[in-house]
């Protein structure tokens, strides 16, 4: 047998392994979104990998009255998946010297009377360990001592972005959206809705449309995003691969400062950064979010050994709290456990 045949049988058994691996996995995600229990799947996947393409599907429709089928590159709000977005802003006025993590936010928000404010800092603010529960309410906890998620520590990061830039988060984030080549990306207002399609709030299997959505001016930076799944996986490869952030910047947000649970990500506390997951599962590290309101959900995971982004984007809210992100955490499982991980 010759020396150039054995190589081309070596090559032909490499290809029909990565395509059978390939094939294994997405047969699995094809069959877990066509099933009707314990609820339907209605969304937008995307699994890159070194930035190419490994799986992409749109399976539903945009709006359950009108039936148009949902397209790839469709836009769905993110909600919580937002915050990470204010986190970038806020740290890219760091880096401008504009604001310093470790000052209290009394400093930046002359406007609060609460005596808690000399005591929260902006850190605190990025991971959620200030305590704050109301503007109006003494604090949960003595800041830095607990962990307590929620929108208004991003309420008030916006307000200070706003503040020490002398521009709106609008015209902050639109422009950073730009930069990075997200042309389907936007912050939410009324008038300007593009190519959103609409959210759903799900009772059994009854679907039943979004006519109003919450966001608004003020809770833009912790819910009011608009993007693609495409346009997703451009922002994780800038992120991620240092091309937003200073390394020092990026450190701080992707280091644990926190630690927090969530079922999508596992029954254990997990580190939390600044306003993003770091997660061990699998013996795989890697960064991930969710987002949920409007009659939406979205997971948000990048895996940095492997280059590994996996995005699901759904316009609907199912009225079980246990069955949120059922697709989510499912499809997060079937990459975990893959070959395409390892290669």
């Amino acid at each position: 047998m010759s020396q150039n045949f054995k190589f081309l049988s070596f090559l032909l058994i490499l290809f029909f392994s990565f395509t059978s691996a390939q094939t294994k996995y997405a047969r699995k995600i094809d069959s877990l979104i066509s099933t009707k229990t314990p609820r339907t799947f209605n969304g937008v996947i995307l699994i890159t990998k070194n930035g190419k393409i490994q799986y992409s599907k749109a399976y539903g429709f945009q709006n359950v009255n009108t039936k148009v089928p949902l397209k790839l590159n469709d836009q769905f709000e993110i909600m919580s998946n937002t915050k990470q977005i204010t986190s970038v802003l806020l740290l890219k006025q760091v880096e401008q010297g504009k604001v310093d993590l470790q000052s209290s936010i009394k400093k930046y928000l002359p406007n609060l009377t609460q005596t808690w404010a000399d005591s929260v800092t902006v850190h605190q603010l990025l991971n959620h360990t200030h305590g704050i529960i109301d503007l109006e309410k003494p604090l949960l906890f003595k800041p830095g001592s607990d962990f307590k998620y929620g929108n208004l520590s991003n309420i008030l990061l916006g307000k200070i972005i706003e503040n020490v830039s002398h521009k709106t988060y609008t015209e902050l984030a639109n422009a950073l959206f730009k930069q990075l080549g997200m042309k389907d990306t936007f912050c939410y207002s009324k008038e300007n809705r593009r190519n959103l399609v609409s959210g759903h709030l799900v009772k059994k299997t009854i679907f039943s449309p979004v006519q109003e959505s919450f966001i608004n001016n003020e809770n833009l930076p912790a819910d009011g995003v608009i993007t693609t799944a495409k346009d997703l996986s451009i922002w994780n490869n800038n992120l991620h691969k240092g091309k937003i952030l200073s390394p020092e910047m990026y450190q701080l947000m992707t280091t644990p400062s926190a630690m927090s649970q969530h079922d999508v990500f596992g029954k254990d506390k997990m580190g939390y950064g600044y306003n993003i997951r770091i997660v061990k599962d699998h013996d795989i590290q890697y960064f991930g979010h969710t987002g949920l309101g409007d009659g939406f959900a979205s997971l948000n995971i990048y895996i940095p050994k492997s280059d590994i982004s996996i995005i699901v984007l759904e316009n609907q809210m199912n009225e079980d709290g246990d069955l949120y992100y059922y697709f989510e955490t499912e499809i997060k499982n079937i990459i975990l456990k893959n070959d395409l991980i390892k290669k």
